[in-house]
Protein backbone atom coordinates (compact mmCIF):
# COMPACT_ATOMS: atom_id res chain seq x y z
CA UNK A 1 0.00 0.00 0.00
CA UNK A 2 1.17 3.45 -1.24
CA UNK A 3 -0.16 6.68 -0.53
CA UNK A 4 0.82 9.99 -1.13
CA UNK A 5 1.07 12.00 2.00
CA UNK A 6 -1.27 15.03 2.42
CA UNK A 7 -0.02 17.11 5.73
CA UNK A 8 -1.72 20.29 5.35
CA UNK A 9 -1.11 23.60 6.84
CA UNK A 10 -1.85 22.81 10.59
CA UNK A 11 -0.06 19.07 11.00
CA UNK A 12 3.77 20.37 10.55
CA UNK A 13 2.86 23.65 13.16
CA UNK A 14 0.63 22.53 15.56
CA UNK A 15 0.14 18.79 15.03
CA UNK A 16 3.76 17.75 14.73
CA UNK A 17 2.69 14.48 17.53
CA UNK A 18 -0.16 13.69 14.99
CA UNK A 19 2.64 13.38 12.08
CA UNK A 20 5.34 11.52 14.23
CA UNK A 21 2.57 8.74 15.13
CA UNK A 22 1.10 8.21 11.77
CA UNK A 23 4.54 8.01 10.33
CA UNK A 24 5.51 5.10 13.17
CA UNK A 25 2.40 3.22 12.30
CA UNK A 26 2.30 3.43 9.14
CA UNK A 27 5.61 2.06 8.91
CA UNK A 28 5.07 -0.36 11.51
CA UNK A 29 2.00 -1.53 9.26
CA UNK A 30 3.63 -1.70 6.50
CA UNK A 31 2.00 1.17 4.77
CA UNK A 32 4.62 3.26 2.56
CA UNK A 33 3.56 7.71 2.71
CA UNK A 34 5.29 9.37 0.02
CA UNK A 35 6.60 13.07 0.76
CA UNK A 36 5.51 15.16 -2.38
CA UNK A 37 7.31 18.84 -1.83
CA UNK A 38 5.08 20.45 -4.35
CA UNK A 39 1.89 19.81 -2.16
CA UNK A 40 0.60 23.26 -0.87
CA UNK A 41 -2.49 24.15 1.22
CA UNK A 42 -5.66 22.44 0.05
CA UNK A 43 -7.81 25.63 0.10
CA UNK A 44 -9.78 25.25 2.88
CA UNK A 45 -9.05 28.20 4.51
CA UNK A 46 -10.32 30.61 1.68
CA UNK A 47 -13.74 28.28 0.84
CA UNK A 48 -15.97 30.54 2.40
CA UNK A 49 -14.54 33.87 0.80
CA UNK A 50 -13.58 32.63 -2.80
CA UNK A 51 -14.69 29.28 -3.70
CA UNK A 52 -13.27 29.56 -7.39
CA UNK A 53 -9.78 29.91 -5.89
CA UNK A 54 -10.54 26.98 -3.03
CA UNK A 55 -10.88 24.79 -6.58
CA UNK A 56 -8.01 25.86 -8.37
CA UNK A 57 -6.00 25.00 -5.63
CA UNK A 58 -7.44 21.53 -4.49
CA UNK A 59 -7.27 20.38 -8.44
CA UNK A 60 -3.64 21.94 -8.15
CA UNK A 61 -2.76 19.22 -5.35
CA UNK A 62 -4.71 16.82 -6.91
CA UNK A 63 -2.64 17.20 -10.46
CA UNK A 64 0.67 17.15 -8.41
CA UNK A 65 -0.30 13.46 -7.00
CA UNK A 66 -1.72 12.07 -10.43
CA UNK A 67 1.61 13.03 -11.81
CA UNK A 68 3.77 10.71 -9.22
CA UNK A 69 1.17 8.03 -9.62
CA UNK A 70 -0.28 8.02 -6.42
CA UNK A 71 -3.52 8.31 -4.58
CA UNK A 72 -3.41 11.14 -1.68
CA UNK A 73 -3.35 10.04 2.42
CA UNK A 74 -4.75 13.17 4.33
CA UNK A 75 -3.96 13.47 8.19
CA UNK A 76 -6.71 16.53 8.23
CA UNK A 77 -10.62 15.81 7.89
CA UNK A 78 -10.69 19.41 6.47
CA UNK A 79 -8.37 18.72 3.69
CA UNK A 80 -9.74 15.36 3.08
CA UNK A 81 -13.08 17.23 2.37
CA UNK A 82 -11.80 19.42 0.66
CA UNK A 83 -9.92 17.53 -1.83
CA UNK A 84 -12.07 15.01 -1.75
CA UNK A 85 -15.39 17.49 -2.98
CA UNK A 86 -13.51 18.80 -5.60
CA UNK A 87 -11.84 15.49 -7.24
CA UNK A 88 -15.69 14.47 -7.10
CA UNK A 89 -16.79 17.71 -9.11
CA UNK A 90 -14.24 17.41 -11.39
CA UNK A 91 -14.67 13.61 -12.13
CA UNK A 92 -18.38 14.42 -12.41
CA UNK A 93 -18.42 17.50 -14.76
CA UNK A 94 -16.10 17.23 -17.95
CA UNK A 95 -16.70 20.61 -18.42
CA UNK A 96 -15.83 22.34 -15.36
CA UNK A 97 -12.43 19.91 -15.48
CA UNK A 98 -11.32 21.39 -18.84
CA UNK A 99 -12.13 24.81 -17.34
CA UNK A 100 -9.85 23.88 -14.74
CA UNK A 101 -7.29 22.61 -16.79
CA UNK A 102 -7.04 25.61 -18.85
CA UNK A 103 -6.11 27.40 -15.18
CA UNK A 104 -3.73 24.69 -14.58
CA UNK A 105 -1.91 24.45 -17.67
CA UNK A 106 -0.73 28.30 -17.09
CA UNK A 107 1.51 26.36 -14.34
CA UNK A 108 2.24 23.65 -16.26
CA UNK A 109 -0.05 21.33 -14.52
CA UNK A 110 -2.77 19.29 -16.23
CA UNK A 111 -5.53 16.99 -14.24
CA UNK A 112 -6.99 13.82 -15.52
CA UNK A 113 -9.45 12.68 -13.13
CA UNK A 114 -7.62 9.49 -11.87
CA UNK A 115 -6.70 10.23 -8.26
CA UNK A 116 -8.27 8.91 -4.96
CA UNK A 117 -8.41 10.62 -1.66
CA UNK A 118 -8.81 9.28 1.76
CA UNK A 119 -8.34 10.04 5.40
CA UNK A 120 -4.97 7.96 7.14
CA UNK A 121 -8.24 6.81 9.48
CA UNK A 122 -10.16 5.64 6.29
CA UNK A 123 -7.45 3.88 5.11
CA UNK A 124 -6.59 1.99 8.10
CA UNK A 125 -10.78 1.15 8.74
CA UNK A 126 -11.16 0.47 4.76
CA UNK A 127 -8.24 -0.57 3.03
CA UNK A 128 -5.96 -1.54 5.25
CA UNK A 129 -8.68 -3.76 7.48
CA UNK A 130 -9.89 -4.16 11.01
CA UNK A 131 -8.78 -7.74 10.70
CA UNK A 132 -5.01 -6.81 9.96
CA UNK A 133 -4.53 -4.06 12.60
CA UNK A 134 -6.01 -7.18 14.96
CA UNK A 135 -2.76 -9.04 13.67
CA UNK A 136 -0.08 -5.79 15.01
CA UNK A 137 -2.00 -5.28 18.47
CA UNK A 138 0.53 -6.65 21.29
CA UNK A 139 -0.46 -4.44 24.04
CA UNK A 140 -4.35 -4.54 24.27
CA UNK A 141 -5.18 -1.39 25.93
CA UNK A 142 -7.81 -3.15 28.09
CA UNK A 143 -7.38 -1.00 31.15
CA UNK A 144 -8.24 2.13 28.91
CA UNK A 145 -11.83 3.88 28.34
CA UNK A 146 -11.72 5.92 25.05
CA UNK A 147 -13.77 8.26 23.73
CA UNK A 148 -13.91 8.80 19.73
CA UNK A 149 -14.59 12.03 18.44
CA UNK A 150 -15.44 11.73 14.46
CA UNK A 151 -15.36 16.08 13.74
CA UNK A 152 -17.94 17.27 10.84
CA UNK A 153 -16.04 16.11 8.00
CA UNK A 154 -14.80 12.75 8.34
CA UNK A 155 -18.13 10.56 7.20
CA UNK A 156 -20.17 13.76 6.35
CA UNK A 157 -21.16 14.55 3.50
CA UNK A 158 -22.21 10.98 2.77
CA UNK A 159 -22.50 11.14 -1.03
CA UNK A 160 -18.60 12.44 -1.07
CA UNK A 161 -17.22 9.68 0.87
CA UNK A 162 -18.68 6.16 -1.15
CA UNK A 163 -21.22 5.95 1.79
CA UNK A 164 -18.32 4.16 3.79
CA UNK A 165 -19.84 5.16 7.10
CA UNK A 166 -23.13 6.29 8.40
CA UNK A 167 -23.31 10.09 9.49
CA UNK A 168 -25.94 9.42 12.14
CA UNK A 169 -24.96 6.32 13.27
CA UNK A 170 -20.62 6.41 12.43
CA UNK A 171 -18.97 3.21 13.92
CA UNK A 172 -15.49 3.17 11.62
CA UNK A 173 -13.83 5.28 14.61
CA UNK A 174 -15.58 3.08 17.42
CA UNK A 175 -14.13 0.01 15.78
CA UNK A 176 -10.43 1.42 14.90
CA UNK A 177 -10.49 2.45 18.83
CA UNK A 178 -12.18 -1.19 19.66
CA UNK A 179 -9.53 -3.28 18.18
CA UNK A 180 -6.74 -1.47 20.30
CA UNK A 181 -8.71 -3.02 23.43
CA UNK A 182 -9.66 -0.03 24.78
CA UNK A 183 -13.37 0.25 25.64
CA UNK A 184 -15.38 2.44 23.82
CA UNK A 185 -17.52 5.07 25.82
CA UNK A 186 -20.96 6.57 24.56
CA UNK A 187 -21.82 10.06 25.60
CA UNK A 188 -24.51 12.54 24.35
CA UNK A 189 -22.21 15.44 22.03
CA UNK A 190 -20.75 12.98 20.10
CA UNK A 191 -22.06 14.28 17.06
CA UNK A 192 -21.10 17.70 18.18
CA UNK A 193 -18.79 20.21 16.13
CA UNK A 194 -15.49 20.92 17.61
CA UNK A 195 -16.35 24.82 16.87
CA UNK A 196 -13.36 25.20 14.93
CA UNK A 197 -15.13 26.38 12.46
CA UNK A 198 -15.66 30.01 13.84
CA UNK A 199 -13.15 30.09 16.58
CA UNK A 200 -11.71 32.73 14.80
CA UNK A 201 -14.95 35.06 14.74
CA UNK A 202 -16.94 33.71 17.68
CA UNK A 203 -14.87 32.54 20.43
CA UNK A 204 -16.94 32.31 23.61
CA UNK A 205 -19.26 30.18 21.09
CA UNK A 206 -16.63 28.09 20.09
CA UNK A 207 -14.55 27.47 23.20
CA UNK A 208 -18.26 26.80 23.96
CA UNK A 209 -19.14 23.95 21.95
CA UNK A 210 -15.71 22.46 22.64
CA UNK A 211 -16.40 22.67 26.29
CA UNK A 212 -19.77 20.87 26.32
CA UNK A 213 -18.18 17.94 24.83
CA UNK A 214 -15.14 18.02 26.95
CA UNK A 215 -17.25 17.68 30.00
CA UNK A 216 -19.48 15.45 28.96
CA UNK A 217 -16.74 13.05 27.79
CA UNK A 218 -15.23 13.18 31.07
CA UNK A 219 -18.51 12.74 32.87
CA UNK A 220 -19.16 9.67 30.77
CA UNK A 221 -16.09 8.05 32.67
CA UNK A 222 -13.16 8.37 29.50
CA UNK A 223 -9.99 8.13 30.42
CA UNK A 224 -8.93 10.87 26.71
CA UNK A 225 -10.79 12.03 23.63
CA UNK A 226 -9.65 10.08 20.81
CA UNK A 227 -9.27 12.93 17.87
CA UNK A 228 -8.65 11.76 13.95
CA UNK A 229 -8.10 15.99 12.95
CA UNK A 230 -5.77 18.35 13.95
CA UNK A 231 -7.70 21.59 14.31
CA UNK A 232 -10.72 19.77 16.27
CA UNK A 233 -7.66 19.13 18.95
CA UNK A 234 -6.62 22.65 18.50
CA UNK A 235 -9.82 23.38 20.26
CA UNK A 236 -10.21 19.86 22.45
CA UNK A 237 -6.36 20.45 23.55
CA UNK A 238 -4.55 23.51 22.69
CA UNK A 239 -7.51 25.36 23.84
CA UNK A 240 -8.49 23.35 26.98
CA UNK A 241 -6.98 25.65 29.51
CA UNK A 242 -9.17 28.67 27.95
CA UNK A 243 -12.31 26.35 28.34
CA UNK A 244 -12.02 25.64 32.24
CA UNK A 245 -11.50 29.48 32.41
CA UNK A 246 -15.13 29.81 30.24
CA UNK A 247 -16.78 27.20 32.13
CA UNK A 248 -15.02 27.59 35.32
CA UNK A 249 -13.92 24.06 36.66
CA UNK A 250 -10.99 22.19 35.82
CA UNK A 251 -11.44 19.37 32.88
CA UNK A 252 -8.13 18.24 32.30
CA UNK A 253 -8.70 15.70 30.15
CA UNK A 254 -6.17 14.22 28.06
CA UNK A 255 -6.57 13.96 23.95
CA UNK A 256 -4.92 11.41 21.86
CA UNK A 257 -4.70 11.72 18.22
CA UNK A 258 -6.21 7.96 16.47
CA UNK A 259 -2.40 7.01 15.31
CA UNK A 260 -1.34 7.22 19.18
CA UNK A 261 -2.99 5.08 20.69
CA UNK A 262 -2.97 2.40 17.78
CA UNK A 263 0.66 2.54 18.40
CA UNK A 264 0.79 2.13 21.85
CA UNK A 265 -1.57 -1.09 21.54
CA UNK A 266 1.10 -2.08 18.48
CA UNK A 267 3.71 -1.99 21.57
CA UNK A 268 5.39 1.34 21.06
CA UNK A 269 6.87 3.45 23.19
CA UNK A 270 5.25 6.43 23.57
CA UNK A 271 8.41 8.65 22.86
CA UNK A 272 7.93 6.96 19.32
CA UNK A 273 4.63 8.16 18.97
CA UNK A 274 5.12 12.08 19.59
CA UNK A 275 3.68 11.93 22.97
CA UNK A 276 6.00 13.82 24.73
CA UNK A 277 4.14 16.62 22.80
CA UNK A 278 0.66 16.54 23.80
CA UNK A 279 -0.39 19.72 25.57
CA UNK A 280 -2.55 17.87 28.35
CA UNK A 281 -0.28 15.74 30.73
CA UNK A 282 -1.06 12.08 29.70
CA UNK A 283 0.68 10.56 32.24
CA UNK A 284 -2.32 8.86 33.95
CA UNK A 285 -3.29 7.41 30.79
CA UNK A 286 -0.06 6.15 30.13
CA UNK A 287 0.28 4.76 33.57
CA UNK A 288 -2.66 2.66 32.72
CA UNK A 289 -1.30 1.06 29.69
CA UNK A 290 2.01 0.13 31.06
CA UNK A 291 3.79 2.04 34.34
CA UNK A 292 6.59 1.95 32.59
CA UNK A 293 5.47 3.51 29.45
CA UNK A 294 4.54 6.89 31.73
CA UNK A 295 7.81 6.72 33.24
Amino acid sequence: MKYALFLGCTVPIRSQNYEVAVRAVASGLGIELVDVEDFSCCGFPVKSTNAQTTLLMAARNLAVAEEQGLDVCCLCSACSAVLTETNLELQQHPELLRQVNRQLRKINRQYRGTVKVKHFARILYEDYGIDNLRRHVTRPLTTLKLAPHYGCHFVRPKGNYDAFDDPEAARSLDELVAVTGAEVIRYETKKYCCGGAILGVEQTTALGLSGLKLSDVRAAGADALISICPFCSVLYEDNQKKVEEQFQREIALPVFFYPQVLGLAMGYDPKDLGVRLNKVRPDAVLAKVSPAAAA
